[in-house]
């Protein structure tokens, strides 16, 4: 049964947040929200804990895993990062962007793009993940927590006990989080390609529906 915690959404209790980190740590798949939606997230390395993450939302290999960062310069170490690359991302991070981009060696091969090499990777803007990615110390495996069949994904934590209390190990209530997804975009062509609109404005990056505007 998962472990239900409330932590405050401006000021999360320290506590709480080490013993979170500690579960995932030991291979726990944690619910948490983010500046998007809930989302669940496991240990980077972990490859078990990676297995029931998918399980539970019924993903493929072909489906991109999101890493959430700390900063950007734990993105640059995840991904190939450019120049070019390098000021679009910082001018729209942190914020409720996924950016594509061609997996480092940091990043296990199990988990990137079985075809491209590719990785999703975000900085979230949301102090509770912040906090916790800080504890944590490194990267977190993640996917917006969408289940299968459902129209929208989950957002109230006490509906998210209800749903998936025997399915994780850690649920962290801050209260309700957007249902709105996070923009995703690829940067790994020529041209930045506007994939998914979502939270993040793609005018902050130049880019509209149809495509990139230089």
């Amino acid at each position: 049964m998962a472990q239900y915690f409330s932590l405050h959404p401006h000021n999360p209790q320290l506590r709480l947040l080490k013993q979170a980190a500690a579960i995932i740590e030991k291979g726990g798949i944690a619910a948490i929200p983010t500046d998007s939606s809930y989302a669940l997230v496991a240990h980077l390395d972990d490859k078990l804990a990676a297995e029931r993450l998918r399980r539970i939302r019924d993903l493929d290999e072909k489906h991109h895993l999101t890493l959430l960062c700390r900063d950007l310069s734990e993105i640059a170490n995840y991904a190939k990062v450019d120049n070019r690359q390098y000021r679009m991302l910082k001018a729209a991070t942190p914020g409720a962007f996924t950016f594509i981009l061609e997996a480092s060696r940091e990043v296990p091969r199990r988990l990137s793009h079985p075809s491209r090499k590719t990785i999703g990777l975000r900085w979230p803007k949301h102090e509770v993940t912040q906090a916790l990615l800080e504890q944590f110390g490194q990267p977190l495996l993640s996917a917006t927590l969408h289940l299968p069949d459902d129209d929208q994904p989950l957002n109230d934590p006490e509906a998210i006990r209800e749903r998936l209390e025997h399915q994780v190990d850690v649920i962290i209530d801050s209260g309700a989080c957007s249902l709105e997804p996070t923009t995703v975009v690829d940067l790994t062509g020529e041209v930045p390609q506007l994939l998914r609109r979502g939270g993040g404005d793609p005018a902050a990056l130049g880019l509209i529906e149809s495509g990139y505007v230089s």
